[in-house]
C-alpha cells in the first residue's frame, strides 16, 4: 500500500483550480476535549517530503512534518467545543470545526477536498468527499498531521488542569485507565456529557 499521492490535486489544477484545500479533523471519539479540524493547501513546487496519515507517523515525526508544513503552506485551524458537541451532535460538530479552519485561510480555496464521505453543509466552495482521504491525498495528509498535534498539546495542557484520566497519553480516548479515572474522579467540565459513558456515569444515581 502507498501512501497518499497528489494526484487528486493536480487533476484539479487541470480543471483550472488554483488552490486547493486538504481539510480533515481528529478527535471525534474522545470522550472529553474539543473536536480539531485543520485546512491546508500545499504549494505544489514545495511538498514536505513524508506526508502520510497522521496516525501512521510517529510523534517526533509529525513534529518534524508540522514545522514544515507551518513554513512552507496555508494553514487554518479551528476547534468546535464540548458544549457544541454536546448540543449539535459530533458529526456537525466535527463539520463546524472544519468549516472553521477552512473560513481562516488566506487567501482562501477555491476548492475542498475533505476527509470522509460527508461535506459539511456550511460549505460554499465546490468540494469532494475523500474517503480515507488522509491516506490518499497529500494535502489531507498534512490537515490531519495539523490537526492531531494541536489536539494532542490542547489535551496535554487539559491533563495539567485535571490529573488522574491520562489525557496527556491518551488524549481524552476511553483508554482503561481514562474510563477507570471516569469512575473514581467523576465527570470534568471538558467531558462530553451525550457520550455514553459519561453520560451514564452522570446519570447512574
Amino acid at each position: 500500500m502507498t501512501g497518499p499521492s497528489f494526484e487528486l490535486e493536480q487533476s484539479l489544477f487541470a480543471q483550472g483550480y488554483v488552490r486547493v484545500a486538504g481539510v480533515d479533523e481528529v478527535g471525534r471519539g474522545p470522550l472529553a476535549g474539543p473536536v480539531v479540524a485543520a485546512a491546508v493547501i500545499l504549494n505544489p513546487a514545495d511538498i514536505p517530503g513524508g506526508l502520510n496519515d497522521s496516525k501512521k507517523l510517529t510523534a517526533k515525526r509529525r513534529a518534524v512534518l508540522e514545522a514544515q508544513l507551518l513554513d512552507r503552506a496555508a494553514i487554518g485551524v479551528a476547534e468546535a467545543s464540548v458544549a457544541e458537541i454536546d448540543d449539535l451532535n459530533i458529526l456537525r460538530a466535527s463539520h463546524l470545526a472544519m468549516e472553521r479552519a477552512v473560513a481562516l485561510l488566506s487567501p482562501a480555496p477555491d476548492f475542498l477536498l475533505v476527509d470522509g464521505n460527508l461535506i459539511p453543509r456550511g460549505f460554499a466552495l465546490p468540494a469532494q468527499a475523500v474517503v480515507k482521504g488522509d491516506g490518499r491525498s497529500l494535502s489531507i495528509a498534512a490537515a490531519s498531521i495539523i490537526a492531531k498535534n494541536w489536539r494532542d498539546r490542547l489535551m496535554v495542557d487539559l491533563a495539567q488542569q485535571h490529573p488522574g484520566y491520562g489525557w496527556e497519553t491518551n488524549a481524552g480516548y476511553p483508554s482503561k485507565q481514562h474510563k477507570e479515572a471516569l469512575r473514581n474522579l467523576g465527570v470534568t467540565p471538558h467531558h462530553r456529557r451525550s457520550f455514553k459513558p459519561v453520560h451514564n456515569i452522570l446519570y447512574q444515581e
